[in-house]
């Protein structure tokens, strides 16, 4: 059973002018979902988190300042706007999450997807920015901790652009494995392939910063022949998913090339190893992705993908940039004291 979480309120995020993130890109994805067979499809209802969540991963005077912007239009940041009901939003957004996160942890379903926004992975721990209020994966990660006692979480972030904030939150510990896929340089300007933790963190943040224009083969060399290694030593617990559909071939914000096709193998990949290792558990949500159809449609094929359950040939046969190759090398050779890869 795939769940999946959507809500009209996430439309009411509204910028006041052209803003890549708006309303529409959720209205597209919900017109799209009555196409899908809903046999196996189970909707999950959103509740709004508590404040007291949102500091999981955020200083109570940053929820404080959120808050007090209800009812205004604002830029927190040149790129990170609020509008008069954001608030209620992000709450909304974060409490999406926790829902689909506690009906897999209750049985009613294998795996989900939360259709959600504002995204949330460059959300720090006192500040907004690009595009993201709050960190919607990062306290799903701590809800994970506290509520059902999980030692070994897995975020796997395939978005277009490094997840600073959900890197920074975790750092320093190894009861998360982080791993980011994602265009350098470019926005943020963080991920490169040393960048691999502190203290009890060291081995536990991966990054595969990848040049421009890299495609479905790329992007599945790498999760075949890195990622996947890495999250059958590690056996989490469970597997979340920042799934950024920006690094679609024509993402107005984008230089990557992915495909529909080369979405639903990273999908394939990601199931086949939660699967055997964490009972399926596995929760997609929505970071960024801008190209409407592209996203809309790339969407659909992550969640059948999720619903097929099909797996994926471990021998099929790739043909990688010589760059990316290079480059997964590079990160096994750093990762060489903390991993059999």
């Amino acid at each position: 059973m795939v769940g999946l979480v959507k809500d009209e309120l996430f439309l009411e995020h509204k910028p006041e002018a052209y803003h890549p993130e708006n309303p529409k890109r959720l209205e597209y994805i919900y017109k799209m979902l009555p196409e899908i067979d809903q046999d196996g499809i189970f909707y999950i209802s959103a509740r709004d988190a508590d404040p007291s969540e949102i500091t999981y991963v955020h200083d109570p005077s940053y929820v404080n300042f959120v808050a007090a912007t209800s009812g205004f239009w604002r830029r927190l940041d040149p790129d990170t706007y609020v509008s008069p009901r954001s608030y209620e939003v992000a709450l909304r957004a974060v409490g999406a999450t926790i829902s689909l996160i506690d009906a897999v942890m209750e049985g009613k379903i294998r795996c989900g997807f939360a259709l959600i926004r504002p995204p949330g992975h460059h959300a720090e721990k006192k500040k907004a920015m690009g595009f993201c209020l709050f960190n919607n994966v990062a306290i799903a990660a701590r809800h994970l901790q506290r509520l059902y006692g999980l030692n070994r979480t897995a975020i796997i972030d395939f978005d277009l652009h490094h997840g600073n904030g959900t890197q920074n939150c975790f750092y320093r510990e190894n009861s998360v494995l982080y791993i980011s896929t994602h265009q350098y340089p470019y926005y943020p300007g963080t991920g490169w392939l040393d960048e691999i933790g502190e203290e009890e963190g060291r081995g536990y943040t991966v990054n595969v910063p990848l040049p421009y224009g890299m495609g479905d083969e790329d992007y599945v060399f790498v999760f075949r022949d890195l990622i996947s290694p890495l999250l059958r030593q590690y056996k989490p617990e469970f597997i979340l998913v920042s799934a950024g559909f920006d690094a679609y071939h024509r993402d107005p914000l984008g230089g990557m090339s992915l495909t529909e096709d080369g979405y639903g193998a990273l999908t394939r990949i990601l199931n086949d190893i939660a699967r055997d290792v964490c009972k399926g558990r596995l929760v997609f949500v929505l970071e960024g992705g801008y190209d409407l159809q592209g996203l809309c449609s790339s969407v659909k094929r992550v969640i059948e993908e999720l619903k097929i359950s099909r797996p994926f040939g471990s021998d099929t046969e790739l043909k990688p940039s010589k760059r990316v190759i290079e480059i997964v090398a590079e990160i096994k050779e750093k990762l060489s004291l903390y991993w059999r890869l």
